[in-house]
């Protein structure tokens, strides 16, 4: 075999590699400058003219943030408040105190990013249905709960965004630990 045609196939076959790798990362929706908070991961550089190609990628990809910082923050959650994964067929409490922005709401997706069908048709909790804002829980469950409750469709493996519209800190930093709902489960 000629050198040069070594060359051209280990050149193609590097950037088929390269791109199918680029590809998977952008549509597993990890972010490059992702911080952890207990079970929420949040970006440094989310609506912001400083984010870098990556993130703008997996934004193009997954469409879930689509606002500037100042107007919303956005934090996901894929793993329960102990690092297991969210898992459709079991219950989950997400429990949480008043959330320092105007309005916020909580958000189940597939993990294609979809809206995951369920027959009661109800796909995210926001605020202004929280009984009492300084202390609430959303039931998270296959099966229809009492109060607050988020159909997981019995997904195989989902995940929830919590969107904190209008901070109170204009977007300049990150919800901590505290302010942030834990997510716990509670059986399957």
């Amino acid at each position: 075999m000629q050198p040069w045609v070594r060359y051209v196939i280990c050149g193609v076959a590097g950037l088929a590699l390269g791109a199918g790798a680029a590809v998977q990362r952008v549509r597993s929706g990890a972010f490059g400058a992702s911080i952890a908070i207990g079970p929420w991961t949040t970006g440094k550089d989310f609506g912001t003219t400083g984010a870098d190609a990556y993130t703008r990628a997996t934004v193009a990809w997954r469409g879930l943030l689509a606002l500037p910082a100042h107007e919303v923050r956005y934090y996901t959650a894929a793993v329960d408040s102990a690092g297991a994964p969210l898992d459709g067929k079991c219950r989950y409490r997400v429990s949480g105190r008043a959330v320092p922005a105007k309005w916020w709401s909580v958000t189940l997706y597939g993990d294609d990013s979809y809206l995951v069908p369920n027959q009661a048709n109800i796909f995210s909790i926001e605020s202004a249905h929280v009984p009492d804002p300084a202390g609430w829980a959303i039931e998270v469950a296959p099966a229809q709960q009492a109060g607050l409750w988020l159909p997981t469709g019995r997904v195989d493996r989902f995940n929830l965004t919590l969107r904190a519209y209008l901070p109170d800190d204009g977007g300049a930093g990150n919800l901590t630990r505290d302010q942030l709902p834990s997510i716990v489960k509670e059986g399957c």
